[in-house]
């Protein structure tokens, strides 16, 4: 019999599939733990992104495909003006690729080690830029688990961005066996290997403004080990005779709150709500950030591009971007054999994402500004979302205890009358 289907074959060569050769990779500027990150240039449209290449058998290896995989679909559920967003994802036999927005402002880590402190006005934006992306991450179920000033980018106006979700996760019970993080920033309960929530998110952001306001992280070590050994030995909090003398009681109070190493005593162990509600942010408008109506404080030194192959503008080490790891003859024959194997090539299906608007792209060259509608994105935070405990869930408010600084020596009740809780309401666009 004939084929009824009167209509013409599929042509497997029509089917647009994301690749390699889509763009022109125009200079190094960055280094991950699998390889590179480029800056490069869509060759149709001249736009301008941040390429993470990521080599499959130091993916292998290192026994992260399911972090990798893990990190793609979360990107590709996400989408928010406080995260460094993803376009496009592919792959070829040796490398998988994220296309990301372009942040030319360098990282928080580069602008510490050039500035080693910052002032109040200065830590105050950053920390409000890492919460409204955190805020986002948490009401969709999602811890991020590895909050430092290298997860942290500029983009040109110099807004601060969160990054790399590699080792973030939807939150689950019983994750007590992750320990994932970096030392010096890893809250106490994931090095102890206890059950954690979003508190440890929060911790990383106390530990930052920390370092923002004395040049230096509270709990200090060279190893995983010294570092607990600090943070277990002793409290560590900020005396009113050790502040900064411009920086306000409020501050020092926030940054004791963040840092305190028992969660169910740290801000935050509740969701954002609380974090929010804080004297320090006391008559912030919120929206002014979310549409980028709030000027920075911190100037980003960005200047035109000079040089299609290297430029000064991105605010990178260029040395330590383009250090190369060393790989002697055997092992690159050993890695050669690994990637022709169906087994290894089988398990990154499903990597390559093609993202539904991605020509309408909200990258750093860009001189539009979010609109409005963005904040409608974040829906009013949930309390108690990620706390596994059922009978502290059943509270509806948790009191602040504060740690004595100057003018603060009393506790506060948390309330719901704060500018989140006056946000319109609206359906998530995506499902976990």
């Amino acid at each position: 019999m004939g084929n009824c289907n009167n209509a013409p074959d599929l042509n497997v060569k029509e089917i647009k599939v994301p690749n390699k050769c889509e763009y022109n990779f125009l200079y190094v500027i960055g280094r991950g733990g699998f390889g590179r990150v480029w800056r490069a240039e869509h060759r149709k449209t001249k736009h301008q992104y941040a390429i993470k290449e990521m080599q499959k058998c130091k993916i292998v290896n290192k026994k992260s495909i399911g972090s990798v995989m893990n990190e793609r679909y979360l990107l590709s559920n996400l989408r928010h003006p406080f995260l460094v967003n993803m376009h496009t994802a592919f792959q070829d036999r040796e490398s998988l690729y994220l296309v990301m927005d372009l942040m030319t402002g360098g990282d928080l880590r580069f602008h510490l080690c050039k500035n080693r402190t910052f002032n109040e006005e200065q830590t105050k934006f950053f920390v409000i830029c890492i919460l409204l992306a955190l805020e986002y991450l948490h009401n969709s179920t999602v811890i991020h688990r590895d909050i430092k000033p290298e997860n942290l980018v500029f983009d040109k106006n110099g807004y601060l961005k969160l990054t790399d979700l590699g080792i973030a996760r939807i939150w689950k019970p019983g994750n007590d066996g992750d320990t994932s993080g970096t030392p010096g920033y890893m809250a106490p309960e994931v090095m102890c290997r206890q059950v954690h929530g979003v508190a440890v998110d929060y911790f990383a952001v106390g530990v930052i403004a920390y370092e923002c306001m004395m040049g230096k992280r509270p709990y200090l070590g060279k190893t995983r080990k010294e570092i607990r050994d600090q943070i277990l030995s002793k409290q560590v909090t900020i005396k009113a005779n050790y502040k900064p003398i411009d920086w306000s009681d409020e501050a020092a109070d926030f940054i004791n709150q963040m840092i305190q190493r028992k969660p169910v005593n740290r801000l935050g162990f509740y969701g954002p709500e609380e974090v929010f509600a804080h004297p320090w942010f006391k008559n912030i408008k919120w929206d002014d950030y979310l549409t980028q109506l709030k000027q920075p404080p911190y100037k980003i030194n960005v200047i035109q591009q000079q040089s299609r192959f290297q430029s000064s503008s991105d605010n990178f080490d260029q040395k330590f971007a383009n250090l190369q790891d060393p790989e002697d003859e055997a092992s690159a024959k050993q890695n050669a054999e690994l990637l022709k194997r169906d087994s290894i090539q089988e398990a990154f299906n499903g990597y390559t994402f093609k993202s539904q608007n991605s020509q309408q792209t909200i990258q750093d060259q860009s001189n539009s500004k979010p609109t409005t509608s963005m904040s409608q994105q974040i829906t009013p935070t949930k309390k108690n979302l990620l706390d596994s405990d059922r009978q502290i869930e059943s509270k509806s408010q948790k009191k602040y205890n504060l740690v004595q600084t100057l003018g603060f020596n009393k506790k506060l009740n948390f309330t719901p009358d704060q500018p989140l809780a006056q946000r319109e309401q609206t359906k998530k666009n995506f499902d976990f």
